[in-house]
């Protein structure tokens, strides 16, 4: 089948597939290779994938930076050298005395602002090469820290398993934080070691994994429509045909809307014309989004 419109594709990927695996099955459930993603999730993580398909692709530089909000599993009592419940324990300890107040003090201190230290098994790259390609060749990766947001960081439920504990948590983060060095730094700040062992994204932006498509379901009945995603997360400036077709051909329009970084222009009819910088009242086109009968208008 084809996509000649293409569309955004909220999905919810179970666990065990790689995001790659996700990108590969749509192609082949759509008929097309034009598939790109606004962020990965690993093997062991579950929840929102957001895909791009066809044109809508270029939409996905303006998800990417989007907050993210999940719920996760961090363990005390044991580290991992990969941060997470894939890689070997490298130490241990007997969580069982902590305190609550003393793990809540701890989460406290990694909420707000912090320069967090990547997982050396992430997919920054250094020199060219991926760090966990690195890292798993036996080189030594000293990753920078970067500053990151988590603007929540709350105990849902603390769960004793004999000299470890599990914490239930939901963490709503800027994009860029690593939950599983979330994981890392509670356990090296409570001198027990900790460890991700499940983690599930439920939000990115205003999109919840709620309103996802099952990966086996009809990914082509699930797709939005790309001004339907651009109206969630730009001002919406509605153009005239005259301005449509200007737009088109990459011609400044004055839209009649406050100025912006960035607008979502709508052609007559409601489809996504392009995005737009409104400076002093001018618009000047980002992204097009052209049909061919807007072109041979």
């Amino acid at each position: 089948m084809g996509t000649s419109g293409g569309g955004i594709l909220l999905l919810d990927k179970p666990q065990g597939p790689t995001s790659h695996d996700l990108v590969a099955r749509t192609r082949r459930a759509l008929g097309t290779r034009k598939v790109g993603h606004a962020g990965t999730l690993d093997p062991m993580a579950t929840g929102l994938m957001i895909l791009g398909v066809e044109s809508s692709t270029r939409l996905l530089t303006y998800l990417v930076g989007l907050d993210k909000e999940y719920t996760a599993t961090i363990r005390l009592g044991e580290a991992t050298t990969t941060d997470d419940a894939e890689g070997e324990v490298t130490a241990t300890a007997d969580a069982s005395g902590l305190a609550d107040d003393a793990i809540r003090g701890a989460v406290a201190a990694l909420t707000g602002e912090l320069a967090q230290v990547p997982s050396t098994f992430s997919a920054i790259k250094v020199d060219g090469r991926r760090s966990y390609d690195r890292a798993r060749a036996g080189e030594e990766v000293e990753l920078k820290p970067r500053l990151v947001t988590v603007s929540a960081f709350d105990v849902i439920a603390t769960r004793p398993q004999g000299e470890v504990i599990d914490l239930d948590v939901r963490v709503a983060v800027s994009s860029g934080t690593y939950v599983r060095a979330l994981a890392r730094d509670l356990g090296a700040a409570l001198g027990v070691g900790g460890h991700l062992t499940a983690l599930r994204r439920t939000r990115v932006g205003p999109f919840r994994v709620e309103d996802a498509a099952d990966v086996e379901g009809d990914l082509a009945a699930a797709l939005l429509d790309p001004a339907t995603v651009a109206r969630e997360l730009f001002p919406v400036a509605e153009l005239t045909p005259e301005q449509s077709l200007a737009l088109a051909h990459g011609k400044r329009v004055s839209p009649g809307v406050p100025d912006a970084p960035v607008v979502a222009a709508i052609a007559p009819g409601g489809r996504l014309a392009g995005l737009v910088a409104v400076l002093d009242g001018n618009a000047r086109v980002l992204v097009n989004f052209p049909t061919s009968e807007v072109l041979s208008s």
